[in-house]
């Protein structure tokens, strides 16, 4: 691609929208890398992203137990 000239064509420019610096309570960090649970039922992921399609946006929400 860079030797044709050619790059991603983006619609709008990258926008911040996480504020970090705030006063609000963080819940503490009780997982510490440890992903690795003793059994079942101790420790559950979970993750949410889009994607546009021609209907609008679609969202993907998954849950997952760490254990299996």
């Amino acid at each position: 691609m860079r030797e044709m000239g050619t790059r991603a064509k983006t619609k709008h420019k990258f926008r911040v929208t996480t504020d970090s610096n705030h006063k609000l309570p963080v819940s503490p960090n009780v997982i510490n890398r440890d992903f690795k649970p003793s059994g079942p039922d101790r420790l559950w992921l979970s993750d949410i992203t889009y994607t546009a399609t021609d209907e609008g946006w679609l969202y993907l929400a998954t849950v997952m137990d760490a254990y299996s």
